[in-house]
Formats: C-alpha cells, structure tokens, sequence
C-alpha cells in the first residue's frame, strides 16, 4: 500500500510524488525508504488529487497543527495539484499548510508557478542549499545550470502570493556559506532556517 500522508509529531505530511529535478547530496532518499519513522514514501504511482483527499477523511484532522507538502520528491512537479489539495485542506480544516520545495517548480513547469499558491499555502519553505550558483549546483546536482537564480527569483515571488516566505540550508555546509546564505536572505527580506541534518 503506497504512504500518500505520513505524521510527524503534530503535522501531518503529504507524499505527492517521487519526481525531482535534483539529486542532492545529502538528501535522506538515499539513505533509506521512509522519513522519521514513516513507511516507505516510494510511491507505485503518483496519487489522483481525489485519492489525496480520501486519505485525509481517515485522521482526525483536529489534532494535527499543520498539513506539509513534503515527502520523497519535488512537491511543485504537481503545483496546480498542491493548490487544489492545500485549498481542500484551508477550506475543509483550517489548518495551516506549509510547501516544502526546492524552489524550481518554474523551470519544472516552463511557467511561473507561485501565484497559484495564493489562497492554497500559508507558508513556503524553500530550499536555498548554498549561497552562490556554483556551489548551489555542486551540492543539489540540478538539471539546469541556472537553478540557483531560479530558486530566487521563486522565492521573491512568492512573497507577492503567500503569507510567510523562508529559506532554509542544512548545516552540512561551511559556516561561512550559511553566513553568506543570511545576508543574501536578509537582502531579500526573507528569513534563514538553518537546520540540522537528520542522516
């Protein structure tokens, strides 16, 4: 049976695809199947939006204080799916829901993508990864040599559409490279997570 949602804690995440335009080098998929204890999130097929939302009638959507788009692969390889379920979600439970991506849902789809977000996600965590493009593509391994510029300019954009707009790095980068990644964040008005890498 495919892992369509997952729980952590109190937030319950959403396992849209395993498609990603990135093969970063200290991505959790190659360590294992499963994320925080989760079953495997390789999925057999990608789930109908109708299939998503049936899952959702099996929890109690009470206890959970946010609904995460994040599971083994780029959730906005599917953006006008993410809009559709996170409005459900809005509507349905008043939950807040957060998108988890890479940023390159624009050069996935040839078009921009951070207006549909609007009315559909609260917040948008997007993955800086490093602070220049050179170093941005030895560590993510993108298809495309000007992914960093595009992560960017996504990012920017967002913040015309969705209510909270962060970056985030793992500390598996240099010091100084994070400190890089905070003044190009703070040039921006968007906010730095920097967070532990989970193996």
């Amino acid at each position: 049976m495919m892992t369509i949602l997952y729980t952590v804690g109190d937030k319950l995440y959403v396992n849209l695809t395993n498609r990603c335009p990135c093969a970063c080098t200290f991505c959790i998929r190659q360590n294992g199947d499963g994320a925080y204890g989760s079953d495997s999130l390789w999925l057999e097929r990608e789930p109908e939006t109708d299939e998503v939302i049936e899952e959702f009638k099996k929890y109690d959507m009470s206890r959970f204080k946010e609904v995460v788009f994040c599971g083994y692969g780029e959730p906005m390889e599917r953006p006008d799916d993410v809009a559709y379920i996170g409005r459900y979600v809005k509507d349905n439970y008043r939950i807040p829901v957060r998108l988890n991506t890479n940023g390159l849902g624009d050069k996935i789809n040839g078009r921009p993508t951070a207006e549909l977000l609007k009315g559909a996600v609260d917040v948008v965590s997007v993955s800086l990864n490093q602070c220049s493009s050179e170093k941005y593509n030895a560590v993510t391994r993108s298809k495309w040599r000007d992914a960093f510029d595009a992560v960017i300019s996504f990012a920017a954009d967002c913040k015309s559409y969705v209510p909270k707009v962060m970056f985030t790095v793992v500390d598996v980068i240099p010091p100084e490279d994070i400190s890089r990644c905070k003044a190009l964040a703070m040039s921006l008005g968007i906010e730095l997570r920097v967070r532990g890498y989970d193996g």
